[in-house]
């Protein structure tokens, strides 16, 4: 059952705000130890993975002479293959009745954890992008697993404030990984060599709190399960993408998507607006990882209260706004520098955990991995496929005309996207009086 705005409709004894207690008041419900330890993962592995997002342009440019054109290859398979992976993890995750999410997990993680020590024994092109193809192999079958334990563990009321607190969870380790990977390039002889071996470390780390602390199947909340009979075969991907939520929410992703700059160009475009100094420019990505950090709950709590589709197109304008500011033809300075990126990691806090909870809620627990798969695997590979976009115009136009171009592109988006999740307007009651008007 759901809301007219997209929201799920709660049980009598569940607001959006939490629960009541006997006497009839309010009561935030908490959020569930499968979700604090998810996040904990997610902590300690993006610490690992940003550590070597941090150094790997410059080690591979600069210590191993690898031409831009080469990078730009190793880039593309690092940001691309895991889009190509994601149906996989999810629809093996949803077997055994939900109890394949941890394995499945527990896989991905572990191939990316693998994959820190095997940079450092690879010296050649086709050798580093296999390992780079491994690791995103690895990102692509977790995600889905992870995202699906996590909507399963919380209330359905409260999703969006559990994703919001597992985003806020994962973001602050893509804030602490490249401050590690800064201090040990500084302290240690040989910089690379530490920096991939600690990452390895802290992965493994990672892996074991996985497996010893997540339960091995998420327990559902007592809202999605009422009344179910015995677990049934498998709902199709095929089933999923029938179900109109499903398959609206999937356009939608993929349409915005296809008009969502990259950060890498965003930060680009940002230091030739105001010809940053070269120094300055690994800091900008921790500016938006400081703002998402400090919106992602409040965000996912919002999406509970006044539905969860609208703050993910709301999100998608709070973006435009970041491109109008970089197209502004006053401003300038740290103020501009602030805006753009607050504006960043406001967009990420009111898209990335709003879009997998409303996800959620348009599919059956049987099929919550792949779901969840398939509407990320529209969004990301839509996303890559603006990223080339976007540096092509930027090669033929020029970086002010192609912003120009992704913003017209996202404004268009989010009307289209706004009139594919207006709710359908309830059908006439047999008798009602405007079938009898003459």
């Amino acid at each position: 059952m759901y809301l007219a705005d997209g929201r799920p409709a709660p049980p009598p004894s569940v607001s959006p705000g939490g629960r009541r207690d006997g006497r009839g008041r309010r009561v935030r419900a908490a959020v569930p130890s499968t979700v604090l330890v998810l996040g904990a993962v997610s902590l300690i592995t993006d610490i690992s993975s940003e550590m070597v997002t941090a150094v790997l342009p410059l080690y591979l440019v600069a210590e191993l002479g690898l031409s831009p054109l080469g990078f730009g290859v190793l880039d593309g398979v690092y940001n691309g293959v895991s889009a190509l992976v994601r149906l996989v993890g999810g629809r093996l995750s949803d077997g055994g009745g939900g109890r394949g999410h941890k394995a499945v997990a527990a896989v991905g993680y572990g191939l990316s954890a693998l994959c820190k020590p095997l940079l450092l024994m690879v010296h050649t092109l086709p050798l580093i992008g296999a390992v780079l193809a491994v690791d995103r192999t690895g990102k692509g079958l977790r995600t889905a697993p992870r995202d699906a334990m996590i909507s399963l563990a919380a209330e359905p009321a409260a999703r969006g404030r559990a994703f919001g607190v597992h985003r806020a969870m994962d973001t602050a380790g893509a804030l602490c990984g490249p401050l590690v990977a800064f201090v040990l390039l500084r302290a240690a002889a040989e910089g690379y060599d530490a920096v991939f071996t600690v990452s390895f470390c802290v992965a493994v780390l990672g892996v074991v709190v996985l497996l010893l602390f997540v339960p091995g199947r998420a327990l559902p909340a007592a809202e999605d399960t009422a009344g179910r009979g015995p677990a049934g075969p498998r709902t199709p991907v095929r089933a999923l993408l029938r179900r109109p939520q499903v398959r609206r929410l999937t356009a939608c992703a993929v349409l915005l998507g296809l008009t969502t700059v990259s950060d890498s160009f965003l930060y680009l475009a940002l230091q030739r607006r105001l010809d940053l100094p070269a120094g300055w420019f690994p800091l900008l990505p921790l500016g938006t990882a400081a703002a998402y950090l400090s919106l992602a709950v409040p965000m996912g709590a919002l999406a509970d209260r006044i539905g969860r589709r609208r703050l993910f197109l709301a999100g998608h304008l709070v973006l435009l706004g970041a491109y109008g500011l970089l197209l502004a033809p006053f401003g300038g300075g740290a103020g501009l520098v602030c805006g753009v990126l607050v504006l960043h990691g406001a967009f990420y806090a009111a898209t990335d955990g709003v879009l997998a909870a409303a996800t959620a809620d348009a599919v059956p627990e049987d099929a919550r991995g792949s779901g969840l798969a398939v509407v990320q695997t529209g969004q990301t590979a839509a996303r890559f496929v603006c990223s080339l976009a976007f540096g092509a115009a930027w090669t033929a136009w020029g970086d002010h005309t192609a912003v120009l171009a992704a913003a017209v592109g996202l404004a268009l988006a989010a009307a289209l996207s706004a009139r594919l999740l207006r709710p359908a307007a309830p059908a006439p009651a047999p008798n009602s009086p405007s079938e009898h008007t003459p």
